[in-house]
């Protein structure tokens, strides 16, 4: 134990450097299992869906124009919270947001659980990775 003591006291920086990267594997590990609770696969969506989860598409009109999943919402962004279709008696209720890549979907399935919808989700990859599974989208 004084070997590593003596060993410390002489390699501050290297040790400090061994605490910094343990405090950066640890952050980056809690924030993919904090977005692995929200964003699910193309399989896991398509169960969901056929459970009966609202698909709320967050992209702009001309792109949900363009073509969508079946039966989906189109709902921007800013409305997302306070939407007359995501009414308050439907806490438990399951939703699913879509974007072109996920990345602005997660932002909306992050403040629908903020609102208190704890089923709220987001599609990994978003429409582009659901195009890239071959399942249809509607026009």
């Amino acid at each position: 134990m004084a070997q590593l003591a003596e060993f410390a006291g002489k390699h501050v920086l290297l040790v400090l450097g061994l605490f910094g990267s343990w405090g950066l594997v640890l952050v980056y590990e809690m924030r993919l299992k904090a977005q692995g609770l929200t964003n699910v696969t193309t399989a896991d969506a398509v169960r969901l869906i056929n459970k009966g989860a609202m698909v709320i598409d967050v992209r702009p009109s001309d792109a949900f124009q363009s073509g969508h999943i079946v039966n989906a919402r189109h709902i921007a962004l800013a409305d997302v919270d306070s939407n007359k279709i995501i009414a308050k008696k439907q806490k438990d209720k399951t939703f699913l947001t879509v974007c072109d890549d996920g990345s602005i979907s997660g932002k909306a399935a992050s403040i629908l659980r903020d609102a208190g919808y704890q089923n709220a989700f987001s599609l990994k990859g978003g429409l582009n990775g659901w195009q890239g599974d071959n399942l249809p989208l509607v026009k």
